[in-house]
C-alpha cells in the first residue's frame, strides 16, 4: 500500500480535533504517530459520550500508537526526551503558556533534537491581544468572518460540523509537509505555527478577495446567488441540490425537464446576470415544480439530460451509493470494541489507494511496546 510518510515518526500531545487531526492525517500517509496522553484521562474527547472511546476521540484518531506520560513527573518527562531525539515532528494544540508548564515547549525539544518539526497550534495565535482567548469551532469560524456566510440572517443559527477545527488541523499538517520537505535540503527542523483564526481566514480567501479587489462583503447568500446554486424539495420529502453556474447548455436542459420549454425566454431568466439578479424569482418558479415528483426521478431525468445535479444525501445514502461502493470509501477494521468502521484517506498514489486502516487505540495500549513498561492507572502516580 502506499505510504509516502513511512519512517517518519510523530509525536502528538494532541487533544479534541485540531491536533489529533494533524496527527491523524499524516499518520493516513504512514507516519508512525504515537499519540502521548494524560494517564487516567487521556484526550478529553475519549469521554464525549462516556467510556474513553466516543465517535468524536475514534473520528480523529485512527492509525495512531498511545502511550501515557505525564511530563510533571521526572521519570516521564525523561523518557518523552528519549522519543523527542529520535522523532521527526511533535504536534501540541495548547493555549499558549501550557507547552512551557508541560516542559514541551519548541525551544526545549528543538535543543534535543535540531532536526525536530516543532507544530504548534493555538486559537487566536501565540502572540498579540488575542492570544490567551480560548476558543472553540464556533468561535473560530465567527471570529474569522466564515460564521456569517452560513447563517440564516432571518433564523440565525449555528450549523454544519466542526469546520474550523478540522481545517485548523490540515494546515497543521501542510505545514509539516513543507518543513519535513525542507530539511531533507537544509537537515533543520522548523517551528511551524497556525492557529485556528489564521486558518479559517485563509479558508475564508474568497470573501477577503472580494472585500480587498472589490470592496464587497459577501453574505450567506452571495456565493449561491452567484454560481446560481439551489436546493429544491421533492414531493417525497428529499431534496435534490444544483449547481447551474455554466454553461448555458445546462440551463436549457433544465428548461426541458422542468416542462418550461420557453422558461429562457422570460426576462428574470434569460442570462446568467439576470438570473442571479432575480435568484428569489428562480426560485420561487422552480420550487412548486420540483415538488412535483419524487427526487430520485427527478435526479435522472437531470442526470440523463446533463444538468449537473445530486440528491442531498444521508450518510448512510453516500455509503450505500454505487459510486462510493466502486471506491472503496468505507474501510474497516477489528478494534479494541468491536467492528471500527470509518472513511478511507482520499487520496491515491499511481492508481492505488490505501484501504488498510488501524483503529483508534486505548489508553496507553502502546505503554509496553514503546516504554517498556504498562501503563499506570492515573496522572498522579
Amino acid at each position: 500500500m502506499p505510504q509516502p510518510l513511512k519512517g517518519v515518526t510523530v509525536l502528538e500531545m494532541g487533544t479534541f480535533i485540531t491536533g489529533p487531526a494533524a496527527g491523524m492525517l499524516l499518520a493516513d500517509l504512514g507516519a508512525d504517530v504515537i499519540k502521548i496522553e494524560q494517564p487516567g484521562t487521556g484526550d478529553p474527547f475519549r469521554a464525549f459520550k462516556g467510556g474513553f472511546y466516543s465517535p468524536h476521540f475514534q473520528t480523529y484518531n485512527r492509525n495512531k500508537r498511545s502511550i501515557t506520560l505525564n511530563t510533571k513527573q521526572p521519570e516521564d518527562l525523561a523518557a518523552l526526551d528519549a522519543l523527542v531525539a529520535e522523532a521527526d515532528v511533535f504536534i501540541q494544540n495548547f493555549r499558549p503558556g501550557a507547552a512551557e508548564r508541560l516542559g514541551v515547549d519548541a525551544a526545549r525539544l528543538r535543543a534535543i533534537n535540531p532536526r525536530l518539526i516543532y507544530a504548534s497550534i493555538s486559537g487566536f495565535g501565540a502572540s498579540g491581544p488575542a492570544r490567551n482567548r480560548p476558543a472553540f469551532d464556533t468561535v473560530a469560524q465567527a471570529a474569522s468572518g466564515f460564521l456569517r456566510l452560513l447563517v440564516n440572517p432571518k433564523h440565525p443559527r449555528v450549523v454544519g460540523p466542526a469546520i474550523a477545527d478540522a481545517m485548523t488541523g490540515f494546515y497543521a499538517a501542510y505545514g509539516v509537509l513543507g518543513a519535513l520537505y525542507e530539511r531533507e535540503r537544509t537537515g533543520q527542523g522548523r517551528l511551524v505555527e497556525t492557529s485556528m483564526l489564521e486558518s479559517m481566514a485563509h479558508f475564508n480567501l474568497d470573501d477577503f478577495t472580494h472585500l480587498l479587489s472589490a470592496d464587497q462583503v459577501m453574505g450567506p447568500f452571495s456565493r449561491p446567488h452567484v454560481s446560481q446554486s439551489y436546493v429544491f424539495a421533492c414531493s417525497d420529502g428529499g431534496w435534490i441540490a444544483l449547481h447551474m453556474s455554466s454553461p448555458a447548455k445546462f440551463w436549457e436542459n433544465l428548461a426541458t425537464a422542468v416542462g418550461l420549454p420557453d422558461m429562457l425566454a422570460r426576462p428574470e431568466f434569460a442570462t446568467r446576470e439576470a438570473r442571479i439578479a432575480n435568484y428569489d424569482t428562480v426560485v420561487a418558479t422552480l420550487a412548486p415544480i420540483f415538488a412535483t415528483r419524487p427526487r430520485q426521478a427527478w435526479a435522472e431525468q437531470l442526470t440523463a439530460l446533463e444538468v449537473p445535479n445530486s440528491p442531498v444525501l444521508s450518510s448512510q445514502e453516500v455509503l450505500d451509493s454505487d459510486q462510493a461502493r466502486h471506491l472503496g470509501l468505507l474501510v474497516e477494521a477489528e478494534g479494541p470494541h468491536g467492528r471500527f468502521r470509518t472513511i478511507r484517506s482520499p487520496l491515491s498514489f499511481d492508481g492505488v489507494r490505501d484501504s488498510a486502516v488501524i483503529a483508534p487505540p486505548v489508553i496507553g495500549q502502546h505503554n509496553r511496546e514503546i516504554l517498556g513498561r504498562d501503563a499506570v492507572l492515573d496522572a498522579t502516580e
